[in-house]
């Protein structure tokens, strides 16, 4: 603990220090100003506070470093260092550390640096102590709801996991009814859906729901060449065709009372594709270069990202094999459009993460979290755990900073001062460029997607036409 001498208070900051320890929260009061002091020690006595003291700015760091607090009051012109600079600092050294910064030298442009920089709340001197006071009991109460928040999150993760499908929202809740609904009957089903939404997560609560013993078997169409495509999927004998030197399976026999999961089915093959309807119809496979065929009984999932209605009409999917996978048919929703499953699917890859790494505990700060959901995640369920992945990878100490993002999910301001957080009219902004962008334009479009009017969505564009001073 640390304290300046000059002031009266010193003894009594270090009783209360030495009294209240424990699960307390931890305010830091970096000042020297003894009015100011005695202010905030009318404001915090007899509250739930472990408090310690710092009179200079690199006291103030070196406090930090030891006492790890959850507040600090800062006051902007603090002894021996830059203000803006020491909240920059303190978030360095821990992201979640909130700070409520007060000075003398009011300005709008002061407090708006200030708030870019970090700072949570502005005040003004001379301070008052009922105002001081409530706005720590203030912050004592949100840090409160956001504590029971984390922990609804993870209580609603065991209760909103499905057959390994993490969902909450309307509509991801009634595919798993289905799901769940379908699987103890179904021999073949469809899930569409775009890249990186959870299609085989889907596949899998099927496999898992139907109550069959047998092995969940996956074949990714896409990444198979077209010679060898029979030959893996249906199996060969031993001499069937050169560097044929065993019998093989293939990946049919090898589902046999389970469930062969075909991704990306829309780019298998013409001529596969008529030996793979033959096996639905018939439950019976021939290996490559055997003149006898095999019984099989085994489900089947296929998936794609692909309009394959298009395709049929293109002719490069058979219709009859279309209409053989689609009679049972689940279309998962892209992410923007099950909003309500962010924070639950963020949670789910944090502990998935923290097991992962050994860095238990692991969090998010309040501004990564924001632009974790401001983003549109066009890459879906897959892009947001890579970059989670990559944030905890990057990660310091248990707590996922804006820094420890990836840069692509910044903004070009925020990539050249990782500190340095955007106001939420800015990440409305940008998100809403976005989505303009995505929708080429169309501001009636973009609008609807944001789920504004377009007389809102027409202002905030306005407003933003010259760009605000910093």
């Amino acid at each position: 603990m640390s304290y300046s001498a000059e002031t009266p208070l010193a003894h009594m900051a270090g009783n209360q220090c030495e009294q209240r320890a424990g699960d307390l929260p931890r305010l830091l009061v970096a000042d020297r100003d003894q009015l100011a002091l005695e202010t905030i020690h009318a404001a915090v006595r007899n509250q739930p506070w472990a408090v310690s003291w710092a009179c200079d700015a690199a006291d103030t760091i070196a406090v930090v470093k030891k006492f790890r607090p959850h507040l600090v009051l800062l006051d902007l012109a603090i002894p021996g260092g830059d203000g803006i600079q020491v909240i920059r600092r303190i978030h360095e050294i821990n992201p979640e550390t909130q700070i409520i910064v007060h000075t003398a030298l009011h300005s709008t442009e002061t407090a708006v640096n200030a708030v870019r920089a970090g700072a949570e709340d502005y005040l003004t001197k001379p301070l008052a102590s009922n105002v001081l006071r409530d706005r720590l009991s203030y912050w004592l109460a949100q840090r409160e709801v956001q504590n029971r928040e984390v922990q609804t999150e993870l209580d609603l993760l065991d209760s909103f996991t499905f057959g390994g499908v993490v969902g909450r929202s309307p509509a991801m809740l009634h595919l798993l009814a289905r799901v769940r609904r379908v699987a103890p009957h179904f021999t073949t089903a469809l899930v569409s859906g775009e890249t990186g939404s959870g299609k085989e997560l889907v596949a899998r609560a099927l496999h898992t729901w139907s109550g069959e013993l047998g092995s969940f078997v996956t074949c990714n169409c896409a990444s198979i060449v077209d010679t060898l495509f029979e030959s893996e999927l249906f199996g060969h004998k031993r001499g069937s065709f050169t560097g044929a030197t065993d019998d093989r399976p293939g990946l049919v026999l090898a589902a046999a009372n389970g469930t062969l999961f075909l991704d990306e089915i829309g780019e298998m093959p013409l001529l596969l594709q008529a030996k793979l309807l033959r096996l639905l119809q018939n439950r019976e496979v021939r290996p490559l270069g055997d003149n006898n065929a095999v019984k099989v009984d085994l489900r089947i999932v296929a998936a794609t990202n692909r309009d394959l209605r298009k395709q049929v009409a293109d002719g490069t999917f058979r219709e009859d094999l279309f209409f053989r996978l689609s009679t049972v048919h689940f279309a998962v929703p892209p992410l923007r459009e099950r909003q309500e499953d962010l924070p639950l699917l963020i949670r789910h890859f944090l502990v998935d993460c923290a097991a992962r790494y050994g860095k238990p505990g692991l969090n998010l700060s309040r501004r990564a979290e924001l632009v974790l959901t401001r983003y549109f995640w066009p890459g879906n369920i897959r892009e947001l755990e890579n970059s989670l992945n990559y944030a905890c990878m990057m990660a310091q100490n248990a707590v996922v900073d804006i820094g420890d993002l990836p840069d692509y999910l910044l903004t070009p301001a925020e990539s050249e001062q990782r500190t340095t957080p955007m106001t939420m009219a800015e990440v409305e902004y940008q998100h809403a460029l976005h989505v303009l962008q995505l929708c080429d334009g169309n501001r009636v479009r973009a609008a609807e997607l944001l789920g504004i009017g377009r007389a809102t969505l027409y202002r905030m564009l306005a407003r933003h036409e010259t760009p605000p001073r910093t």
